[in-house]
């Protein structure tokens, strides 16, 4: 098994975080792990990627250009990276900003709208678990158990005590990510 997944959209949605939080989550299972961010100078508001590869065998190389899962937030990242998917991966995108939604017909597409559920539960910080939640759903590779692992090695200490706000996010995820085609 190996899962080559971008993450995009804007710096500010915490999507290097995401991808850190999915790698460590690998790493507690044991898995072999590629974490490469990609973002501009801009601390928010500028574009942010990063590639996460998880695998039962050794990664040859973290530079990819085809990826099994597109995690795409901004319509700046649907137009780059929609095309990137391989046929018969998945594309799974917050619909929050995006004006021309994907039309492959060649993958699956998933909507999850993190940005708007994120708002409905008073918690914008947690947007990236939302979508995290999506993934999980859609992709059942990573376990809860590792993910709240993961949070708490990623996360300072001090910020533990909103791990379960992040746990309730990502099971919301996993309840409103919805196919598309």
């Amino acid at each position: 098994m190996t899962e080559e997944i971008i993450i995009a959209g804007f710096g500010g949605q915490g999507v290097l975080s995401m991808g850190k939080i999915m790698a460590y989550s690998g790493v507690m299972q044991d898995m072999e792990v590629s974490w490469m961010p990609s973002y501009g100078p801009e601390m928010r508001g500028g574009t942010a990627n990063v590639i996460v590869i998880l695998s039962d065998e050794r990664i040859s190389s973290p530079i990819i250009r085809k990826f099994d899962t597109a995690i795409i937030l901004n319509q700046q990242s649907m137009d780059k990276f929609e095309d990137t998917v391989k046929p018969g991966g998945i594309l799974i995108y917050d619909s929050n900003g995006i004006t021309r939604h994907p039309e492959r017909g060649d993958i699956a597409i998933y909507r999850i709208d993190a940005a708007e559920e994120a708002s409905k539960m008073k918690m914008q910080k947690v947007f990236n678990m939302i979508v995290l939640g999506g993934f999980m759903k859609v992709k059942s590779i990573l376990k809860m158990d590792n993910v709240v692992k993961g949070l708490k090695k990623s996360l300072p200490e001090r910020y533990h005590n909103l791990i379960p706000m992040n746990e309730e996010a990502i099971k919301r995820g996993m309840e409103i990510v919805m196919k598309v085609n």
